[in-house]
């Protein structure tokens, strides 16, 4: 099985979110974190899926990943909401993430998530699009969760795991855990490949 196989190997996860290490915890995998800081930027040519692919792939390049033994994996994943061909990233306050919750509500938006995974030889990379229906939230509702949730730490100022899922989300086509920040199935898949290599 799988999880006897990664347990040769020293994995770390680059990212200091705690929804994407509770899921890497509840996939029954060991890990450290390994975080460093880059700078999020990219081309606004590109495609949401080469956006989120980009970003992940950018967050192992503050690792020299030739320091480490071949029996390493390194797990790096960057999140991102978009509604109508517009990315919105993490919230800078309150206000901004009131107006990024307004925007989602009664609309239906797409969450992408890239996904990078490598060892000191080798570099897999590869994203998730899930579409999320969002029901018409008043000003209330999204004042009270921005008030007593500061979602600012979340792309789209919300987290489907948090009240405003519960009582917002009317539909999921796609990973749920892809919303939450990380494609599990995605990540199972692509360790499985790394260790048969």
């Amino acid at each position: 099985m799988l999880l006897d196989e990664l347990k040769k190997y020293r994995i770390f996860l680059a990212s200091k979110s705690p929804r994407r290490r509770e899921l890497l915890a509840g996939m029954g995998i060991a890990f450290e974190i390994l975080t460093t800081d880059v700078d999020e930027t990219y081309d606004d040519s590109m495609s949401p899926a080469e956006v989120v692919q980009h970003l992940s792939r950018l967050k192992l390049t503050g690792i020299d990943r030739n320091q480490y033994p071949d029996n390493t994996i390194f797990i790096a994943c960057d999140t991102i909401v978009v509604i109508d061909g517009r990315i919105i990233g993490k919230p800078r306050d309150k206000a901004e993430a009131f107006a990024m919750v307004q925007s989602l509500s009664g609309h239906t938006h797409t969450v992408y998530s890239g996904l990078t995974v490598a060892t000191p030889k080798q570099v897999l990379t590869d994203y998730r699009a899930t579409n999320v229906d969002f029901a018409p939230l008043t000003e209330e509702e999204i004042r009270y969760y921005v008030s007593e949730y500061l979602p600012l730490d979340k792309a789209g100022a919300y987290g489907v795991q948090e009240w405003i899922g519960y009582v917002g989300i009317k539909s999921i086509h796609g990973s749920f855990y892809n919303v939450m920040g990380l494609p599990t199935r995605l990540l199972w898949s692509m360790l499985s490949t790394i260790v048969d290599k």
